[in-house]
């Protein structure tokens, strides 16, 4: 499988560490996203005419949906699945349009309404918040059960990243309770602004 991507993207990156998580190699083909803008290129509108990333190739398919891309990896592995999975990988796509582009402007200068964005963002946060305290109260770790499923792995990126987009994630105990397990689980990878726990060295 080849993804086109871009280092930064939170979207590109949910692929790269589903696939990690899942021991899938993907053979990745960096796109210059910024600032020279290369998912507009002809080559690429051809893949893929929204001109978006990430794109994943396998064979002779072609996604452009990371939700899709989520399904396809996982099509097989039934225990990174559940019932829930669909709402929360629309809320993703909430998260992408209001924290990754808040996210956006700040650090990539793109023209965003700021205010709005943070604003939906912030929401946002709060609706996941009080759903993963609810979560903890009835002994449970993840957005839809005891173990890790898509649907965290699609919600994860866009919000560790929030400060990049000027949004704490200080007042929201439970979502970093939340990125803790999911930078706990075997497999895990690193993206510029999301770094894996360390292990502390005990004294002999």
């Amino acid at each position: 499988m080849i993804l086109y991507d871009y280092v930064l993207s939170a979207s590109c990156y949910k692929v790269r560490l589903m696939a990690a998580l899942l021991g899938h190699d993907l053979t990745l083909r960096a796109v210059n996203f910024h600032p020279a803008r290369e998912h507009k290129s002809p080559e690429k509108l051809a893949m893929n005419p929204e001109g978006t990333l990430p794109i994943l190739q396998d064979g002779d398919l072609i996604l452009t949906d990371s939700a899709d891309m989520l399904r396809h990896l996982t099509e097989d592995r039934p225990e990174w699945r559940s019932e829930g999975d669909d709402a929360w990988l629309t809320f993703a796509s909430g998260l992408n349009h209001s924290l990754g582009v808040a996210r956006l402007h700040d650090i990539l200068g793109y023209e965003a309404d700021i205010d709005a964005a943070r604003s939906k963002g912030i929401l946002a946060l709060r609706k996941l918040e009080e759903h993963l305290t609810e979560q903890r109260f009835d002994g449970l770790t993840y957005l839809t059960g005891e173990r890790p499923t898509i649907a965290d792995i699609a919600c994860f990126p866009n919000t560790a990243l929030a400060p990049d987009g000027g949004v704490i994630l200080d007042p929201y105990p439970s979502i970093r309770l939340w990125m803790r397990a999911i930078r706990s689980l075997p497999g895990f990878i690193e993206m510029p602004g999301i770094h894996r726990l360390h292990e502390l060295a005990h004294p002999e």
